[in-house]
């Protein structure tokens, strides 16, 4: 007989080759570090987008955007991985849903306060 299970753990943070994995529970997990960090970023991309109806005109700021995130989620990983790893597979887990989190997001904003 064969018995199937949902696997609470995650692959982690970062990929084999040491780059950040930017899945939707990663990037949910740190959106507070994210946003804080990467808000001028995001501003000067969503102004452009506003601006020109063209999606090529604003490419270069949204590489700024992506290149901020990927920065955020590298220095994360190397300060508070572990927390970070736990708060992003128990997003995975619940479908990111902060509620059933609470306890992972807590040892994750001790770990790397804003």
């Amino acid at each position: 007989m064969l018995c199937f299970y949902r696997e609470r753990r995650m692959a982690g943070t970062v990929t084999s080759s040491g780059e950040p994995a930017p899945t939707s529970s990663v990037l949910m997990a740190a959106s507070k570090h994210v946003g804080s960090k990467c808000r001028a970023e995001n501003i000067a991309f969503l102004k452009c987008k506003k601006d020109d109806p063209n999606p090529e005109t604003c490419l270069d700021k949204g590489r700024l955007v992506t290149k901020c995130v990927l920065n955020q989620l590298r220095g994360l990983h190397q300060s508070c991985g572990k927390e970070l790893d736990a708060y992003a597979g128990c997003m995975h887990y619940h479908t990111n849903e902060f509620e059933f989190c609470r306890k992972e997001q807590k040892e994750f904003e001790k770990a790397c306060p804003l």
